[in-house]
């Protein structure tokens, strides 16, 4: 196999890549009447926007999650890192940043315009935009449960060996949001709201690179769901394996379809909390390696790697759509039939994957157990949503 080099793709908005802090008042977290200008070198015209947080902050840091969440073989998953555990502050500072178009180069451009919380955190467009309006040429994936993702590796091809690293990159593309590191801090530090949303996050008022990246990345970790109809079955059933009461002989019969075809890459080690797929994999979208996305491979220049891509949890599925690295799928029923009868024999395709030929009844019975993960308070969480008003 030969490989090829290729540049780095551009990439829809992430989580961790994100407009910036508009100011929270110094005399307080919350302030209804704090008013809040974008401006600076390129920007549009300056739009006055009301920053209101609440009195108390939300709790981010000690979430009640459910004993599946709690076992030895859940918490191996979690990647946060030890200098950086999420706080209630420094997610509040996050969450701010998440929201901000400021750190794009003419005001336009937030994480959140790429990862909606109705969503689950994901582009409802197939592509998305950058500051000038171009299109990224991967859809935006889903940001639900990164705090689970073992190998703590994140983008499509896992360029950004931590959560930490991968969130000023974004802030630097051409494409994505188009500024400088340097120009971002000047606007930022002579600002006279920072202060104080960076003294109670970090104890003191100065603004660094590293400081930004924990705030962002703690946010992002703490957008944990959680709260779904298979935790409430899981929590009253304690084993996954058993009939949920809560749910319906078809939804029963669709998991245990779940577990037989599709939990030795969902459900990996020996826990039943996460539906991560372990590592990057190629499952079969594409027969052709040299002109297609390489993902993993275009980065590593690994010809083992080629085509292989990491994957989002499925918690929230049902509203995360499009699908796959490139959204070519629009609906579930498209990404079922796909592993029922469209996989084709890529070089790397993982063993894992192959076409299972599902009858109709089983193509609607995994629709119908896919759903069964969906979280409305995680979509509705007023702590998740955009402070600005």
């Amino acid at each position: 196999m030969i490989v090829r080099f290729r540049p780095l793709r551009v990439h829809a908005v992430s989580a961790a890549a994100i407009g910036f802090v508009l100011a929270l008042a110094a005399r307080g977290w919350a302030d209804p009447a704090l008013q809040i200008a974008a401006g600076g070198p390129d920007s549009k015209p300056s739009i006055v926007r009301s920053l209101r947080l609440p009195d108390k902050m939300p709790h981010y840091a000690d979430l009640d999650l459910p004993a599946h969440f709690k076992t030895p073989a859940a918490m191996r998953f979690d990647n946060t890192p030890k200098n950086n555990p999420i706080t209630d502050a420094g997610a509040t500072l996050g969450r701010v940043i998440f929201y901000d178009t400021r750190l794009s180069a003419n005001n336009t451009v937030s994480c959140a315009a790429c990862h909606v919380q109705k969503n689950a955190f994901v582009d409802p467009n197939r592509f998305s935009k950058g500051w000038q309006g171009k299109l990224t040429d991967r859809h935006a994936p889903s940001l639900v449960n990164l705090r689970y993702y073992q190998r703590g590796r994140f983008f499509w091809d896992e360029r950004a060996k931590t959560l930490e690293d991968q969130v000023l990159m974004p802030i630097q593309s051409k494409l994505e949001m188009g500024h400088e590191l340097p120009k971002v801090w000047s606007v930022l530090t002579t600002d006279e709201h920072y202060p104080a949303l960076f003294k109670k996050a970090f104890g003191d008022s100065k603004i660094t690179d590293e400081r930004v990246s924990k705030a962002v990345a703690q946010f992002v970790r703490s957008l944990v769901s959680y709260q779904s109809k298979y935790d409430t079955g899981l929590v009253k059933a304690g084993n996954v394996r058993e009939d949920f009461s809560n749910y319906t002989v078809q939804e029963n019969r669709s998991k245990s379809l779940f577990l037989q075809r599709c939990g030795n890459c969902h459900m990996s080690g020996g826990q039943a909390a996460h539906f991560f797929v372990d590592r990057p994999l190629n499952n079969g979208l594409d027969a052709d390696y040299k002109k297609t996305d390489g993902g993993v491979g275009d980065i590593t220049l690994n010809a083992s790697q080629m085509g292989k891509f990491k994957s989002p949890s499925l918690r929230n599925v049902e509203f995360t759509g499009p699908y796959m690295h490139d959204g070519r799928f629009k609906t579930l029923d498209e990404v079922i039939e796909h592993y029922s009868t469209g996989v084709k024999q890529h070089p790397n395709l993982d063993p894992r994957v192959r076409r299972f030929n599902f009858t109709a009844g089983e193509k609607a019975a995994l629709v119908a157990f896919l759903r069964t993960l969906s979280d409305q308070q995680f979509l509705t969480d007023p702590k998740f949503s955009d402070p600005f008003q």
